[in-house]
């Protein structure tokens, strides 16, 4: 069994009917299916939208409002109404489901990071199927995911997963418009380029609030992180079971499979990588740069041109060079400091600020360089 842990994102699209309200039929269908699943002897997490259509419904809006407060309202009712469904019907396969709702800021830090991990541990090791949604009663844009396919990939990041299956509204990747009768099934991605981003378009159904180019920018996270990511079609027939036989069987005939990256990154800089915003930018030299890229150097004062806005210390922040992000990396000294000692040597840092720190401005272990770094 090469997949033994594996995430399962559903979308709004996937659990309601046309008119915006549950599909029970179609809920019932899904936890079957990770009941299956788990019955194989996997560990299974589910990362589920539905709050906001569920509570939607309940509180009589004829559509998804647009004001903050009322959806924050719909989400507030639709929580407990939707794990409510999910306890239901784990219940009638035998199994036990647990609530777990999460903010972008719980992984930004790293003590509440850790947190989740542990939690999830521990729940998972009693046999517990974690339910996981953002938690948008309280949300803000300053802490939203934005969408729960970003929300699932940082999940399958911290919780070490082989396999993340992303449930969509359409069957997977397409070259073109699904509905360009010349458009073709991608059944298979080995890397992430352009050509790729190109093809996942805008964004998609009105239920929901992602689209298939969030869903892409989930795969690179995934596919970062070691792990093997799937899109498929939420409302065939089994289709959870038969995407984890066929990429058991490594056929890569249903959906499209996005293959994890050889050289993925540590459990600490997927944490730095993914999960944390930028404070402030510093503006590194070419030399600087071909060290950083080319030789996994740490950065050092000498280096550095110019800093741009306001940071502390051990606060992360954007590596620039050349009007291009090469990456991102916790710094040791303030924005205050770095702009007092940009392009001397270490052993003068002393004499210039009065005190020493460290000889690196950000050390080698809390840097990630290269990747897709235009999302800081």
């Amino acid at each position: 069994m090469d997949y033994k842990r594996i995430v399962v994102k559903v979308g709004s699209s996937t659990l309601t009917n046309e008119n915006g309200k549950m599909n029970f039929t179609q809920i019932d269908r899904l936890t079957r299916q990770l009941v299956d699943l788990k019955n194989q002897g996997r560990e299974i997490i589910l990362v589920s939208s539905g709050a906001i259509a569920a509570g939607v419904g309940e509180l009589g809006f004829a559509k998804k409002p647009n004001s903050i407060p009322e959806q924050q309202a719909c989400a507030s009712v639709g929580q407990g109404l939707l794990i409510g469904i999910y306890n239901k019907f784990f219940r009638e396969y035998g199994e036990k489901c647990s609530q777990i709702l999460l903010t972008s800021s719980d992984l930004e830090n790293r003590n509440r990071y850790l947190n989740a991990f542990n939690t999830l541990e521990t729940l998972l090791d009693h046999g517990v199927i974690p339910v996981i949604n953002e938690n948008d009663t309280v949300v803000t844009n300053e802490i939203k995911f934005g969408d729960n396919d970003t929300l699932s990939a940082r999940v399958a990041g911290l919780i070490e997963a082989d396999l993340l299956i992303n449930l969509s509204d359409v069957k997977g990747l397409y070259s073109s418009s699904p509905l360009d009768k010349n458009s073709k099934l991608i059944h298979l991605v080995k890397d992430i380029d352009q050509k790729i981003i190109d093809m996942a378009g805008g964004r998609g159904s009105l239920v929901g609030t992602g689209g298939m180019i969030t869903k892409v920018e989930a795969a690179k996270i995934a596919v970062n992180s070691g792990i093997v990511m799937i899109i498929g079609s939420g409302k065939e027939k089994n289709t959870l079971l038969n995407l984890v036989e066929m990429v058991e069987d490594k056929r890569y005939d249903i959906g499209t499979t996005f293959l994890a990256e050889k050289n993925s990154l540590s459990k600490r800089k997927q944490w730095l990588h993914f999960n944390l915003p930028p404070s402030g930018e510093i503006i590194v030299d070419k030399g600087a740069a071909e060290a950083l890229i080319s030789r996994g150097k740490s950065l050092l004062p000498g280096g550095i041109i110019d800093v741009k806005g306001e940071f502390k210390s051990g606060e992360p922040v954007a590596i620039i060079s050349e009007d291009k992000n090469i990456g991102k990396g916790i710094v040791n000294y303030s924005s205050s400091e770095i702009k007092k000692i940009k392009g001397l040597h270490s052993e003068e840092i002393e004499k210039k600020l009065g005190y020493f720190n460290k000889s690196e401005v950000i050390h080698r272990d809390n840097m990630v360089i290269g990747g897709d770094n235009n999302e800081y």
